[in-house]
């Protein structure tokens, strides 16, 4: 066994997508979005998302098409946005389906059924939302929209951010 100090399936420097690369350094909050119940949950990280202010308050976010929770978001089903914190770091890599979960999912972490889908006990703050439109195609990912319902902020701390590969703490 040889140990590499690089990635062994990153594409060299010339060969890397420069869209990729340019979206790596956009820094993001470190989301986990929910939906369903009992066995019917579904929950997917998420860092492709936006919040705009208005009457109604909007969340956009874009998730893959082959997801569990693509396939829960229907117009006017409800979906929560959890905001990670640090403590909460190793349930993005599980949720993101990039580290194993074993039990499930949902077995990490504690989590809440509201009447928006889970929430994680943890998260630094959290909003409920409820789709607003079809889901459509946007590049490779679903766009969805939805209406915000439901804001809650938890213990005052930075939310876990995500940027060029890694995950990092604004504290």
């Amino acid at each position: 066994m040889t140990i590499h100090s690089e990635h062994p399936f990153v594409p060299p420097e010339g060969e890397r997508d420069p869209l990729r690369r340019l979206r790596g350094r956009l820094a993001q909050a470190v989301t986990i979005c929910t939906a369903g119940e009992g066995r019917g949950r579904a929950g997917l990280t998420v860092s492709s998302l936006l919040v705009a202010g208005g009457e109604p308050a909007r969340a956009l976010m874009l998730v893959d098409e082959d997801s569990d929770l693509a396939d829960a978001l229907d117009v006017g089903e409800s979906w929560v946005v959890n905001v990670l914190g640090a403590r909460d770091r190793g349930l993005a890599d599980p949720f993101a389906g990039t580290a194993p979960a074993p039990g499930g999912l949902f077995t990490r972490g504690s989590w809440r059924q509201t009447p928006y889908g889970p929430v994680l006990e943890t998260a630094v703050a959290w909003l409920g939302a409820r789709v607003a439109a079809p889901p459509r195609q946007v590049g490779w990912p679903l766009l969805v929209e939805g209406v915000v319902e439901h804001v809650e902020i938890g213990e005052d701390g930075p939310a876990l951010t995500h940027v060029r590969g890694r995950y990092v703490s604004l504290e």
